[in-house]
């Protein structure tokens, strides 16, 4: 089956199906071979600016953040594509896949994605599985995949606490992460007040976040990487109160990859629980690699 994948998540579910896409996104990076395969879209804002910058050019525009690449999508004639409904901002949406499979004349199935849990996430795997004719390995995966959160879940509930976390998915204007971190947290033996599990990613003044005082604060851009998360710490270590943070004070502010980790709905969204649990309960999980978390310290500051 000749599948187009137009989101990471997805292509990761793919491959890990055993089905190599014919056509992916831009973003799409893991498992790594999937960067030799052609992309069928174009970002039409520089993802290189800062928080604000970013924000600044979504503000602005006057038109899709994502263009489909007709000729790219063509040469790739799928079967299958695999898109989303969660976040025009995220990702290609299920209407410009819809839009070019009209222009170019396609005859395929379009399957849409639209996760806020780790069940959801689950049921799309099954899903997905399905449509690719791999319903067995996909019941495998999500076997598997259910198999570590409960073990995370029984680990964490020996902890003899529950501190407060939260998780930044953008930092200037800030949003608390929601959709799946929210469980994720509960399930990892934490706190999470901020916002409600399955609840979109919406902006917070800061001083919710001061008020809540976190014990344990993640930051996570979406589509940052941890270098580049480091570079706009400014956009939160230069706010009133940010020394006073009970996780400043503490030593328990992690930057942790969000393009992979935090805003990727895919299979390793387990990994992320898994990594949230150490964070939270270090003398209970083993800590996170460093190229998926990172500590901030003091002198990390701009």
């Amino acid at each position: 089956m000749r599948v187009v994948s137009t989101l990471p998540s997805a292509t990761e579910i793919c491959y890990a199906l055993g089905v190599e896409p014919v056509g992916v996104s831009h973003e799409c990076d893991y498992p790594p071979e999937a960067t030799a395969v052609r992309s069928v879209n174009r970002v039409t804002i520089d993802p290189e600016q800062d928080t604000a910058g970013i924000n600044d050019q979504l503000d602005a525009a006057d038109g899709p953040v994502y263009t489909i690449d007709d000729a790219a999508l063509r040469e790739a004639d799928p079967d299958l594509i695999v898109t989303q409904g969660i976040c025009d901002v995220c990702a290609v949406d299920r209407v410009l896949v819809e839009e070019a499979v009209d222009r170019v004349g396609l005859d395929c199935e379009i399957l849409t994605t639209d996760p806020h849990s780790l069940d959801d996430l689950f049921a799309d795997v099954e899903r997905i599985g399905a449509a690719m004719d791999r319903a067995d390995r996909a019941a495998d995966l999500v076997a598997d995949l259910r198999a570590r959160v409960d073990a995370v879940r029984d680990r964490a509930a020996e902890a003899e606490s529950r501190p407060r976390l939260a998780v930044l998915d953008w930092l200037d204007p800030v949003l608390v992460a929601g959709h799946w971190i929210p469980e994720m947290a509960e399930m990892a033996g934490a706190t999470y007040e901020m916002t409600d599990a399955g609840a979109r990613s919406e902006p917070r003044e800061w001083d919710e976040v001061v008020a809540y005082d976190p014990e344990v604060l993640v930051l996570a851009p979406c589509g940052f990487g941890i270098d580049q998360t480091v570079a706009n710490l400014a956009a939160v270590t230069d706010r009133p109160g940010w020394s006073n943070l009970t996780a400043v004070q503490e030593g328990r502010v992690f930057v942790m990859d969000g393009h992979h980790y935090v805003n990727r709905p895919g299979p390793r969204l387990v990994d992320t629980l898994e990594y949230l649990a150490a964070l939270v309960h270090p003398d209970l999980f083993e800590q996170p690699p460093a190229e998926a978390v990172r500590p901030v310290a003091a002198t990390d500051a701009p």
